[in-house]
């Protein structure tokens, strides 16, 4: 029997974190081979309060945090690979998430726009502009995971990320949250950090070419000014065809999502579906099994 809402999450080293409506859980492998569970409860105000209900905004705080948790979840999973003691508090984890959007926005943002808007002049039409603009962040970001999936460390991260979505796919069908009865379900998942991604790159090229060609520096100051409004849109588009996936026009939407993740996961072994489980079942724990809302 398919649930009536969803939880979601991210691999780290070595470990899964899961994230529900009021707690999120993350499970590590510990290297002397015991699997370690570590659960933090979740910002209520933001996961049940007013804010969780009003679209677009509601995008874009959850966005922020889960930033923020994820951050959490891969400090403590270093700190399990050093054999230190786990931690999922501290100031330097905020400092993280900041000096790493402001990273990925430089790149995947702004370079592009940057490098466009130079040869601005020579491009006969706005929306043409906009595209190859599109298409340079597109494969800014597809060469990136392509080129770090070639590292050992990296490639074991994008195996727990596929061992998350196969436990999470597992749950949502109804199937035993057990290492058997996880193995079957796909790596892929219809409300994937990566499916977010590629859509804010399509919405990208739609919202930005009606502005036409300003100079360069508005049209910088343009993409950091809009980018909010735009990961508001992303967000809400996810989760809108999550819940009518099964529809034949929303899987051809969400096609293209799919097929990225083949970059961002690896099939796991039974070990990494082992901690995926115990990070999910932390959650259901803490939760009593179920969720107000779907945050994935």
């Amino acid at each position: 029997m398919s649930k009536p809402f969803s939880y979601g999450g991210q691999a780290v080293i070595e470990g899964v974190m899961m994230r529900g409506s009021r707690t999120m859980a993350v499970a590590l492998r510990h290297p002397q081979g015991h699997v370690v569970v570590k659960t933090e409860p979740l910002n209520a105000a933001l996961y049940q309060g007013p804010i969780s209900r009003i679209p677009f905004v509601r995008g874009l705080v959850m966005l922020w945090d889960a930033l923020g948790l994820g951050t959490k979840a891969l400090m403590m999973s270093a700190d399990v690979a050093a054999g230190e003691e786990v931690s999922l508090a501290g100031p330097v984890s905020w400092g993280t998430v900041v000096v790493g959007v402001g990273l990925g926005v430089g790149l995947f943002m702004l370079l592009p726009s940057f490098l466009v808007g130079l040869l601005a002049p020579y491009i006969p039409s706005e929306w043409l502009s906009s595209l190859l603009e599109g298409v340079v962040r597109l494969l800014l970001i597809v060469g990136y995971i392509w080129t770090v999936g070639f590292l050992p460390d990296i490639r074991r991260v994008f195996a727990y990320h596929g061992a998350e979505h196969k436990t999470v796919n597992a749950y949502e069908a109804g199937a035993p949250l057990t290492v058997d009865g996880v193995r079957p379900f796909s790596t892929a998942h219809t409300r994937c950090g990566t499916a977010f991604l590629l859509t804010l790159v399509v919405l990208t090229v739609l919202i930005f070419a009606p502005f036409g060609r300003p100079p360069l520096i508005w049209r910088l100051v343009s993409r950091l000014v809009l980018l909010p409004v735009i990961a508001g849109v992303a967000y809400e588009f996810i989760r809108l065809t999550a819940r009518v996936a099964n529809r034949p026009w929303a899987r051809v939407l969400i096609a293209p999502n799919l097929a990225l993740q083949r970059l961002t996961t690896r099939e796991p072994d039974d070990g990494m579906l082992e901690v995926a489980v115990a990070a999910l079942k932390a959650v259901l724990a803490n939760e009593g099994g179920v969720a107000d809302e779907a945050t994935g």
